[in-house]
């Protein structure tokens, strides 16, 4: 495997790892409280060692109560510290619930992801974490010992709540931009953007096979264990492991597509025509490079971030919500994804190992579909909205430029020739429906001579 190859599995690990640690609310919080126990352990140990010899400048400064005071204080802390997560978390799901109801359920992730939700409950866990630890350490005087009040413990307790008071302004003003649609979509096209980045440099390092592919009509079938929908598939290993075998992988699937439990998952065949010495293993060790989940994700699945804009889009034109604004803004995010995500390289039809032999057979998608799939949703909903219609003509014409071609061609050509069959079919506006159906007629011919 070449350094590009390698350096792309790397990156592909990477990202597969990050979108499972990111998409979870607890482990930020989580290492923040272990790490305040540990603070609220040790400092007060400090506070033993070195405060006798405080500089005047500093013995100022920090807390100076007795230990009543310093259990007050640290009480007061913990007690508002909770009621500030408590409220974080109730925000959130009021966040989660507007986000569902007014753009998709599926950009629920992308709050459930978000880092400063993260570090915000971070803050303030920890901070609450830290101040109980404190307090545990804090001792009235008896016969036997002195009071003892942590007096840099119990400072440092009034900083870290200073600093959660200041996150929580920044979280709210945080929160209210995040409820606005178009953040949403932002968010959305810069996640796919990275995506596309990453699949597309996947494919151009891909090592070809460069002969003719024959698969034979008797195959091994590798069916699935779980149900849900495939979110990664490691190549490499599919590569390595077809070498190490003399197999050839044959993939059924695609990142993204739905996989039932029982049903053929891959298929794979000797490649000299032998029988395998254990073919139940080769079966295991080929379901190890397919991972599957409950839900879709990011890591790989372009047409995932393209199914959420899609599914904004779309919503904004349901009579619940009739928001023309948000799906023109869609379809301009649509118009930029779609064109980046045609010009990806193109997965190659059969990968080589390193003796140039046949070892996976992949499955893939022409541009052409990625297009029809992409752009026929808006325009069956969308056509009878004249705003949109526009900004649909516009995303046509603007794809024919970015995406030259006979297939693209082709399939924009289809996409206005139904287009101006729904025109037709309007008849609340005449008028306006004529000078539509006018502009697209106009568009298809160019497209057509060109």
């Amino acid at each position: 495997m070449n350094v590009r190859a390698t350096m792309t599995k790397s990156r592909g690990w990477i990202a597969r790892v990050s979108e499972s640690i990111e998409s979870r609310l607890w482990p930020l919080p989580v290492a923040s409280i272990v790490v305040a126990v540990l603070l609220g352990i040790y400092v007060p140990r400090l506070d033993l060692a070195i405060d006798e010899v405080l500089p005047p400048g500093v013995d100022s400064i920090v807390f100076n109560g007795g230990a009543e005071t310093a259990r007050s204080v640290l009480s007061s802390i913990a007690g508002s510290l909770i009621t500030a997560t408590s409220l974080t978390f109730s925000l959130t799901v009021v966040a989660l619930q507007l986000a569902s109801s007014q753009a998709s359920p599926r950009v629920l992730r992308l709050f459930s992801r978000d880092r400063q939700v993260h570090a915000t409950l971070a803050v303030f866990l920890g901070t609450f974490a830290y101040a109980i630890t404190v307090l545990r350490s804090v001792r009235d005087s008896t016969d036997e010992i002195p009071e003892f009040a942590p007096r840099i413990a119990v400072t440092g307790g009034f900083v870290l709540t200073l600093v959660s008071v200041v996150v929580l302004v920044f979280f709210l003003a945080h929160l209210a931009a995040q409820l606005r649609v178009e953040t949403i979509m932002k968010e959305i096209h810069a996640e796919t953007d990275r995506t596309i980045d990453l699949v597309g440099d996947g494919n151009a390092a891909a090592n070809a096979y460069s002969h003719p592919i024959e698969v034979p009509a008797s195959k091994h079938v590798v069916t699935a264990e779980s149900s849900g929908f495939l979110t990664s598939c490691d190549r490499g290993g599919l590569v390595k492991l077809a070498s190490s075998h003399g197999i050839v992988i044959e993939e059924t699937k695609r990142v993204g597509e739905s996989v039932v439990a029982g049903a053929p998952q891959a298929y794979w065949w000797p490649r000299d025509g032998r029988r395998p010495t254990d073919p139940a293993e080769i079966a295991r060790e080929i379901r190890k490079a397919f991972v599957v989940g409950y839900e879709r994700t990011a890591a790989q699945d372009i047409d995932y971030g393209l199914q959420q804009i899609l599914d904004i889009g779309v919503r904004a034109l349901s009579a619940g919500i009739n928001d023309p604004t948000t799906a023109v803004n869609a379809l301009g995010h649509l118009s930029a994804l779609v064109s980046r995500a045609v010009e990806v390289p193109q997965l190659p039809a059969g990968l080589a190992d390193g003796d140039d032999e046949l070892a996976v057979v992949t499955i893939d998608r022409p541009p052409a579909r990625i297009v029809e799939e992409s752009l026929t949703p808006m325009r069956h909903y969308g056509g009878s909205s004249p705003a949109v219609v526009v900004r649909f003509l516009q995303l046509i014409s603007d794809l024919h430029y970015t995406c030259p071609g006979a297939a693209i061609s082709g399939a924009l050509i289809q996409q206005l020739i139904a287009l101006e069959t729904q025109l037709r079919g309007d008849s609340t506006d005449p008028a306006l429906m004529a000078v539509l159906i006018e502009q697209t007629a106009r568009l298809r011919d160019r497209i057509e001579q060109s």
